[in-house]
């Protein structure tokens, strides 16, 4: 007998976010990242061939994460500086005094 959709996915809400917020390292991010989750859970409801909703649902989570907020690159400017001479400057001696 097929299960609804809040039987087998609603009950794994907390662990969807306690993952989403160790993601996000943000309760609002991770609040939107399971709101999303949730909404394509719930469209691809039917894909769910087995049992294990919390995994699939997890899955989910990590790939919503990853589609709101791609790798960040770091803001700050990059000087160009060859990488031989940040490496001598931390090998040098340090003056005592």
């Amino acid at each position: 007998m097929p299960r609804s959709f809040e039987e087998v996915v609603l009950p794994h809400l907390d662990a969807a976010f306690n993952y989403a917020r160790w993601l996000t390292k943000n309760d609002a991010d991770a609040e939107d990242v399971v709101q999303d989750a949730y909404l394509r859970a719930l469209r691809f409801f039917s894909s769910l061939r087995d049992e294990n909703a919390r995994a699939w649902l997890l899955t989910i989570v990590r790939n919503t994460w990853y589609g709101r907020f791609p790798r960040r690159v770091s803001s700050e400017p990059v000087a160009n500086e060859d990488p031989d001479d940040r490496a001598d400057a931390s090998l040098a001696p340090r003056d005592p005094r």
